[in-house]
This record gives C-alpha cells, structure tokens and sequence, in this order.
C-alpha cells in the first residue's frame, strides 16, 4: 500500500503560481512512479505530467508543458508540482498518483491522493 496526501491548493489569480506537494508514506516510495492529473466536474480526469522513480525521466501534458514543472525528492517522500503562470483553464482539484513505471492512463494507477483544490481567477 502506498498512501498520498495532496497539499498548497487554493486561490491564485491568472498568471501566479502555486507549488502543489504529495505526501507519501508506505512501501517502497522511491520505487514508484509519480503522476499528477486534475479533473473538473462532467471531464475526465485528465494527465498533468509525470516522473520516474529516479526523475530523470518526465512526461507533460502539452498543455502544461513549459509551465509546469514536476519533481520530487525521494529523501522525503515527496513530489511536487510548481505551476507557474497560471490560467482559468488549469482550475481543476489536482491529484497525485504512484505508479510502478511512467503511464498517462488514469486507469492504471492504483495509488491517489484525496486531491487539493486549485482556483485560478481571471
């Protein structure tokens, strides 16, 4: 079992930046994967960006790619994910996700956080 808490959600307007975290406790962290996805009500919970057990392997979305960044730091047992530049469209609760190896499909993780809510203002 593998537990994720979600944290630094909240109100930001267009154009700031918010540093979200993932807790993590339980088996064997720095072996996992670590995705973030968001969802809004009536989508789909749609892929954020992704790091590997290492992060030397990242994956974005296209949307996001260039303003945010995905890390983590396995001494911690935390990942992160910094958006800058924030627009309307990036409201969403964001959650985090573990995952043996880098995969978009949100179906295949068995891992989620409770998810932290993001509100950008225009």
């Amino acid at each position: 079992q593998v537990q994720l808490v979600e944290s630094g959600g909240g109100l930001v307007q267009a154009g700031g930046s918010l540093r979200l975290s993932c807790a993590a406790s339980g088996r064997t962290f720095s072996s996992y994967a670590l995705s973030w996805f968001r969802q809004v009500p009536g989508k789909e919970r749609e892929f954020v960006a992704a790091i590997n057990w290492s992060g030397a392997t990242i994956d974005y979305a296209d949307s996001v790619k260039g303003r945010f960044t995905i890390s983590r730091d396995n001494a911690k047992n935390t990942a992160y994910l910094q958006m800058n530049s924030l627009k309307p469209e990036d409201a969403a609760v964001y959650f985090c996700a573990a995952y043996v190896t880098i995969t978009r499909l949100a179906a295949a993780y068995q891992y989620w956080g409770q998810g932290t809510q993001v509100i950008v203002s225009s």
